[in-house]
């Protein structure tokens, strides 16, 4: 039997769906009454696929499943690569009462729900998330997208999944740089809204680094538990959710100037979001001390805590222009009022936001 530790569900009333946590799911649990239809595409990458691919297959009992492989990493997050799942879907004749699998990280879940909600006009999907990151963030909200040359996820769509299987014993394969960019996403749901969840990651921050099983999913829950909620709330992003992009402003700058994929997505958000208290300190909202605080976590976690060397305040502010965030032309960022009370705002002093990019950027 597969070993669920945790559970819980996204309510989205008719669209609501559940989250399963847990070791050794892959292979295990029975994803087929998630499934309408007879077909299924499992979309993974050629990282991913040696490793994970047959226990995937293994989840969809009596179902036809075939499957495509993408070439891996976020700059193959595109037109192109999206085009692969579609060729696949219409070679192997996919009906629209077929289902996709996400099997990976963050770039396959993204391409896979924006291949689902637009292949026939939408079909449903399914995410096997086996990145730290995509476990606790990207597979959870029905964000789906590509990047356009210009800016990161700027074509996309709402698509929300069927289900969500986390096997945490997925992350014991990952990459060393992997895991750190994984946790920036689990302390910024400290940060935005659970300041209690905030102190038990400052005292396991060592134990989520080893892979101790119980913290990992411990951590895992918790992160999907407030993302759950705040989707629940916010489904579309018209005001609430958006505070989920702590940091993420100067961080996809700072992802657009290096190139896809040169920096970690969890990377460029840490340091993006030490610069968004960097910003609150300086406009009088939080203290020097909740400031050092957040570095000090992030320091903990193996995170970056400064944007690259070449970035000038001028690099930041044409990047930060082309934010989804944005209204009228006019910048709004995700910033701390307090250790866990995140607000978007566009109501704070430009003197502070130059203050911060003078301090980040050493030139």
């Amino acid at each position: 039997m597969p070993n669920i530790q945790r559970e819980l569900a996204v309510d989205l009333g008719e669209r609501s769906y559940p989250i399963f946590i847990g070791q050794g799911l892959l292979g295990q649990q029975d994803l087929t009454p998630y499934v309408a239809g007879k077909q299924v595409m499992v979309v993974t990458n050629e990282t991913v696929a040696p490793l994970y691919l047959e226990a995937a297959i293994a989840c969809f009992p009596g179902k036809q499943v075939d499957q495509v492989i993408l070439p891996d990493g976020e700059q193959f997050k595109n037109w192109e690569t999206l085009n692969l799942i579609f060729d696949a879907l219409l070679r192997a004749r996919h009906s629209r009462k077929t289902t996709l699998v996400a099997l990976g990280g963050g770039v396959v879940g993204d391409m896979t729900g924006f291949a689902a909600a637009a292949y026939q006009r939408g079909v449903p999907f399914i995410q096997i998330p086996t990145t730290l990151l995509s476990q606790v963030d990207s597979s959870v909200g029905g964000k789906t997208g590509i990047n356009h040359p210009l800016g990161k996820n700027m074509i996309g769509a709402f698509h929300q999944p069927e289900a969500v299987l986390i096997d945490t014993n997925t992350l014991q394969t990952l990459p060393d740089r992997e895991l750190p960019a994984g946790l920036a996403e689990v302390i910024k749901y400290g940060l935005i809204r659970e300041p209690d969840f905030l102190a038990w990651l400052e005292a396991h921050i060592p134990a989520l680094l080893r892979l101790e099983p119980e913290p990992i999913a411990e951590a895992i829950y918790r992160s999907c538990a407030c993302k759950a909620e705040v989707v629940a709330a916010d489904e579309r992003e018209g005001g609430l959710r958006a505070i989920l992009n702590l940091g993420h402003t100067f961080g996809h700058a700072i992802e657009t100037y290096t190139g896809y994929g040169s920096w970690l997505h969890g990377e460029a958000v840490g340091t993006g979001m030490l610069m968004a208290a960097d910003l609150s300190a300086r406009a009088g909202w939080i203290t020097e001390a909740d400031r050092a605080r957040v570095a000090g976590m992030l320091a903990a976690a193996h995170l970056p805590l400064q944007p690259p060397a070449q970035m000038t305040p001028a690099d930041f502010k044409t990047l930060m222009a082309v934010d989804k965030k944005n209204v009228d032309g006019s910048l709004r960022l995700v910033l701390l009022k307090g250790l866990g009370d995140a607000c978007v705002t566009g109501d704070f002093p430009l003197s502070a936001l130059d203050e911060t990019l003078a301090a980040f950027c050493h030139h």
